[in-house]
């Protein structure tokens, strides 16, 4: 492991957490990717000048956030970043490829469906219309993501799969000339069922985030309405949070 590590010994901050915060900036900016080795605890005290039981808190905190594991006969590995994404009118496609996380999709449902009472509501359309009802599973670095269903007024732009399966849904948007505007959206959080569960590699009942949310055009038209799920484990939301004058 070749990182510029070092430890401020005269600030009040713990060197254990100095150590991890280096490591685990080091791990979301790419320097260790999935499948690096972190290491021998003993030859990272030693360069550091630390207690090897420092060292192996540091780590720990690591394994207990779920970026490092522990293998028999392997050692300490990165498994994965984290994604952490701003609250901000963007697709989850380009947050992935801005982590430096590989996005990968495999469509599971491209086709036209009657709108249900509540589509026909986020979309502004009749009951009973034409949209286009879309369902992806997004990966990261190989490992499943998030599982993402999304509602379109019919005929407004052509959702070839392998084109889904390539880009980002938002990106096929403008590039058919679709200005996206605006977005309305709720996060919260709900146990998995059997399915979802089965999809995600998470065990059935463990806890994951959710999203929906409906997205406007310029003109003030609903473009797009999605009912997203993903791993709290791989994803988070971060919020910006100032204080009224």
């Amino acid at each position: 492991m070749s990182l510029d590590l070092a430890v401020d010994r005269s600030s009040p901050v713990p060197l254990y957490f100095q150590l991890s915060q280096q490591l685990e900036a080091a791990i979301e900016h790419g320097a260790l990717t999935p499948g690096s080795l972190l290491g021998n605890e003993i030859e990272l005290a030693a360069r550091l000048g630390l207690s090897r039981p420092t060292v192996r808190q540091a780590i720990q905190s690591l394994v207990d956030k779920g970026l490092l594991v522990r293998r028999r006969g392997v050692g300490t590995q990165v498994v994965h970043s984290q994604v952490k994404r701003p609250l901000e009118l963007s697709s989850l496609y380009d947050d992935l490829e801005a982590a430096g996380q590989r996005p990968a999709t495999t469509v599971l449902v491209n086709t036209v469906v009657p709108a249900s009472a509540e589509i026909a509501a986020a979309l502004g359309v009749p009951e009973g219309s034409e949209v286009h009802k879309v369902e992806r599973l997004r990966l990261a670095h190989g490992e499943p993501m998030a599982y993402l269903s999304n509602h379109l007024p019919g005929g407004l732009l052509d959702l070839d799969t392998a084109q889904l399966e390539a880009t980002g849904l938002y990106r096929m948007m403008r590039s058919a000339g679709i200005t996206l505007h605006s977005a309305r959206q709720s996060i919260g959080a709900r146990a998995a069922t059997a399915a979802e569960a089965e999809r995600l590699a998470e065990a059935e009942g463990a806890p994951l985030l959710t999203m929906q949310r409906t997205t406007y055009d310029d003109t003030g038209r609903a473009v797009e309405y999605g009912d997203h799920i993903y791993r709290p484990s791989r994803y988070s939301f971060e919020f910006q949070l100032l204080v009224r004058p």
